[in-house]
């Protein structure tokens, strides 16, 4: 932080007419354990003030809120032989990443020294196994107060527009970090004629707040607009990552390619980039020409926008796209809110925001109908059934390459009979005997191969058969219908 930022912040911080439940003033330093309590309480309230941030200020007079000056400086305080900010971190739970600021002095008031501590996210912050909060400027313990601890668990994760990557930004640093330009074209919008309109309609979609020093930039801001997702450090790991393998397992690698624009500027080069690497399909459907590409474009496209839509952005891990001989690969950290089977006929996303803007910016087809699309597409290239997947903690969806129906497994045709039935359903039509045939490539004069697909699958209780009474034709719907 530069000093002109510091002294905006204190200068910002000490016109507040009291203390909140999410700043605190202090003259110096009194105990180790009043920090630590400090941090839990202000950490849970500023969540609660919808704040970014909150604050312990040393070297302030906390009724008069002029500067004094502190002989603390807390980088240099020692608990036995172990820093301060150490002894704090490993004492609170969850871990936060709180800042020091601790390099300057107020004019010639004397040294001031500032504890900024964030928001905690999914869950209360304790301090030696006991959790705080601030009720008006007085720390207490949280369990006093049940309906405020039902707020933060019920708060789960963050939205990604709660959450302040950067802050104390100056509007021109704002301009310079985010792609006014991305925003405009893909809206279709006039680009305002001066950067108080970018910033008005950045405020509006919460791609950033105004915080006590100038400006901050939002996770969501930062993840669609961001110039370099690489210059934020909570966005390093949710780059897409793109490996091509030489064959069908992960030991030898061709190439790979990392993409650090934000989201809404890179999605259409990445998007080409990939379709770029995959090979063309010797023997294709029925309805299509042999020099198509091996997968349809639709289903890429739909499918990697899902990848970074439903992403779970608090656990580790990059969003890839693993090219194979036979199949892609495309997963996103994190387990999805709904379970895969109901992927076609419902939707659920942790991160509404993120999809909304995307749809907004053409990036993904509308709410629901985007793996519709992609089962279709998929139908008409008669490949394999999609395979979606949860494991350790994070989605796979998976397209194989096409293959005779003489090659597909018995797993992958009740699969394949599955998501007919839900796409059919979905399209207020029902699956029947014929329908499958066409879906699976079979020759009507082998009717009873798909007859016995059928049985399989209403033995896996994944179909039932709809009710007809009279009909000489059977007609099939999913178990969830």
């Amino acid at each position: 932080m530069e000093y002109i930022d510091f002294k905006k912040l204190i200068d910002a911080l000490t016109a507040k007419p009291k203390e909140t439940e999410w700043v605190e003033f202090k003259h110096n330093f009194h105990s180790k354990e009043e920090i630590g309590e400090r941090i839990s309480a202000l950490s849970n309230s500023a969540y609660l003030c919808s704040m970014p941030f909150g604050y312990i200020v040393f070297g302030i007079d906390d009724e008069t809120h002029n500067v004094i000056g502190t002989d603390f400086y807390a980088k240099r305080k020692k608990v036995g032989n172990e820093e301060l900010e150490s002894w704090l971190s490993t004492r609170l739970n969850p871990r936060l990443d709180f800042e020091i600021i601790d390099d300057f002095d107020y004019e010639d008031k004397g040294h001031v020294c500032v504890f900024k501590i964030p928001a905690t996210t999914n869950r209360p912050v304790s301090f030696l196994h006991e959790e705080y909060i601030r009720i008006g400027s007085t720390t207490r313990k949280l369990k006093d107060y049940p309906d405020k601890e039902a707020k933060i668990w019920k708060g789960g994760q963050k939205p990604l527009e709660k959450i302040v990557l950067k802050n104390g930004l100056s509007a021109q640093e704002v301009v310079s970090c985010l792609s006014a330009e991305t925003y405009f074209d893909r809206l279709h919008l006039p680009l305002p004629q001066n950067t108080t309109g970018i910033l008005d309609r950045f405020l509006s979609e919460q791609f950033i707040v105004r915080d006590e020093v100038g400006y901050g930039v939002t996770e969501l801001g930062a993840i669609l607009l961001a110039k370099r997702l690489s210059d934020f450090d909570g966005l390093k790991r949710k780059m897409v990552r793109v490996i091509v393998y030489k064959g069908k397992s992960k030991i030898a690698t061709i190439r790979e390619q990392t993409f650090d624009k934000g989201y809404a500027i890179g999605f259409e080069e990445m998007v080409e980039w990939v379709n770029s690497q995959l090979p063309a399909n010797e023997e294709i459907g029925q309805a299509l020409r042999r020099d198509a590409r091996m997968y349809p474009k639709i289903a890429v496209r739909e499918l990697t926008a899902n990848m970074l839509i439903h992403q779970d952005f608090s656990e580790q891990g990059f969003p890839m796209i693993e090219i194979y001989t036979d199949r892609i690969e495309i997963s996103n950290p994190g387990s999805p809110l709904i379970s895969v089977e109901r992927f076609i006929d419902e939707y659920q996303s942790r991160n509404d925001s993120l999809a909304d803007i995307m749809r907004r910016m053409g990036m993904c087809e509308e709410k629901g109908s985007g793996m519709d699309k992609t089962i279709f597409s998929i139908e008409l290239y008669q490949l394999p059934p999609l395979r979606l997947q949860v494991q350790e903690n994070r989605t796979t969806a998976t397209m194989f390459s096409y293959r005779k129906f003489a090659e597909i497994d018995k797993t992958e045709r009740i699969r394949a009979c599955y998501q007919h039935a839900c796409l059919k359903y979905v399209s207020n039509e029902k699956m029947n005997n014929q329908s499958l045939r066409t879906r699976l490539g079979i020759e009507d004069k082998n009717y009873p191969m798909a007859s016995r697909i059928i049985r399989d699958t209403l033995e896996a209780k994944l179909i039932k058969e709809e009710s007809q009474d009279g009909a000489s034709r059977h007609n099939y719907i999913p178990y969830w219908a």
